[in-house]
């Protein structure tokens, strides 16, 4: 299977047709259709259903296509890093991570190794711990910042010397507002705003002292900043980590931690044995050195 071949495949899935796909690639149709043809007889799947105005990818296209696109990345990713010199180092840094304010720790470094390299440029992920190991596992990104507890025994790491305050992000005119800090017994009739990785957190799970299936989960989410406008319009109790939404000023929403106090510890990781390009070496290099200052 060529990587060229592939390309041609992501631009017809893109473009939903063969005739404007080919104007993109500079190229006429017979010959794409040709390629695509012995695409589909190579891995013996129908991957297009070919309609008068245009195409439509089968379940077996959806699949190539989610795999072309990693492999086209992961191509171009080493590429961009193997054109780096030793003298001038530049290229891409991709680094998968959960919400948390830690993020602030990547941006510093990151902040202070432009000022030596300043070719160098970063892509962030957001995704939970599951979805950030996977694209780390793959290959497609250098780095993950993982929040809360994560096997990591299979990936090389780095501890952060500090946490995530687990609470409750609420309107301010909420009866629960009252309280200093929030029990479990206090959100076991509330409508609650989940995200997909508090469901499955262990910690969480025993901190609420109850079922899921028992408790009143009206929403879930992935992005804090979106289940805040949930709760700005009453919708129900967010249970976050703090320091993501601002809730000073004229905010209308407040964050009470729980009772007793729940904490994410967060880590940096990193495949084993893996070959770094000059940019991502010198990233963790930055990282180290950013972290023996702050313990000091």
């Amino acid at each position: 299977m060529d990587i060229r071949v592939l390309q041609y495949f992501l631009a017809v899935a893109r473009e939903e047709s063969i005739t404007k796909a080919a104007e993109r690639l500079h190229m006429t149709q017979p010959p794409l259709s040709r390629q695509l043809k012995d695409l589909e007889e190579e891995l013996g799947k129908q991957l297009f259903i070919r309609g008068s105005k245009k195409v439509t990818l089968t379940e077996d296209g959806i699949l190539l296509r989610k795999r072309a696109e990693e492999l086209v990345d992961l191509m171009e990713k080493t590429k961009a890093e193997m054109a780096s010199s030793s003298e001038n180092i530049s290229g891409d840094i991709h680094i998968g991570c959960g919400e948390t304010e830690a993020i602030s720790f990547l941006a510093q470094a990151a902040w202070d190794l432009q000022q030596k390299y300043p070719l160098i440029h970063y892509h962030l992920y957001s995704g939970d711990a599951e979805r950030v190991l996977e694209r780390l596992d793959k290959g497609l990104i250098d780095f993950g910042l993982l929040v809360g507890p994560v096997d990591i025994n299979k990936y090389d790491y780095m501890r952060l010397p500090f946490k995530d305050t687990w609470g409750v992000l609420m309107r301010k005119d909420s009866p629960l507002a009252e309280k200093e800090k929030i029990t479990a017994e206090d959100l076991w009739d509330k409508p609650l705003i989940l995200s997909h990785q508090t469901s499955i957190n262990s910690e969480m799970f025993s901190w609420l002292k109850t079922d899921l299936s028992k408790l009143n989960i009206a929403a879930t989410y992935d992005l804090i900043y979106n289940a805040s406008l949930f709760v700005k319009k009453g919708f129900g109790y967010v249970i976050a980590l703090d320091r993501l939404i601002n809730t000073t000023g004229d905010s209308t929403l407040c964050f009470r931690p729980l009772s007793p106090a729940l904490e994410a510890g967060l880590c940096i990781v990193w495949k084993k044995h893996q070959v770094f390009s000059r940019a991502s070496n010198a990233f963790l290099k930055q990282l180290q050195k950013e972290l023996e200052a702050f313990e000091q």
